[in-house]
């Protein structure tokens, strides 16, 4: 079951601040919960949530893992391949369930797919994402806001954004 509303995506390098992004499409009327990101498993990120403990003796280090973890449980999804995931949206929770008996929780084709990708484009991103890149998804429930979604995924230093339905109707060219 593929994501029903429209959407815009960015890919972006893997050393990109995601706090900034997200800054800038909630200052542009997006909400977290629209949010979904696909972190690699070497990103900073993965690092610390895969390392996370609530055994450590460190106050800070907690506090801090805490924090992030908080961070991440805000969006609609985050999905960090061999980690682990977070997901608050039943839009996304519903989407990402693909087959009941292979789930698609972490990153791979059947996610993508069920973000509503073709299978064509998940296997390319699936390669991108796996060693160096972000994604970071918007799910829009107006046709006409995923255009500003690209927009804002561009100015934020994505090394390539559109909207699904720019990707279906480029699919159905080729």
């Amino acid at each position: 079951m593929a994501m029903k509303s429209a959407a815009a995506y960015g890919i972006y390098s893997q050393n990109i601040a995601l706090s900034d992004i997200v800054h800038n499409l909630n200052q542009a009327g997006f909400e977290n919960e629209s949010i979904c990101m696909m972190l690699p498993p070497g990103h900073p990120i993965a690092s610390i949530v895969r390392d996370a403990s609530l055994f450590n003796g460190e106050k800070e280090a907690s506090a801090v893992t805490a924090g992030l973890i908080g961070w991440l449980s805000e969006f609609g999804a985050v999905l960090i391949p061999t980690v682990g995931f977070f997901i608050r949206s039943q839009a996304f929770f519903h989407a990402l369930m693909v087959a009941r008996e292979a789930p698609a929780l972490c990153g791979n084709v059947r996610t993508l797919v069920g973000l509503g990708f073709s299978e064509r484009e998940a296997e390319r991103f699936e390669d991108q994402l796996g060693n160096l890149g972000v994604l970071v998804y918007v799910s829009c429930a107006e046709g006409a806001r995923t255009l500003w979604a690209r927009e804002v995924l561009r100015h934020t230093g994505a090394q390539e954004a559109a909207t699904l339905e720019e990707r279906m109707s480029a699919a159905a060219t080729a």
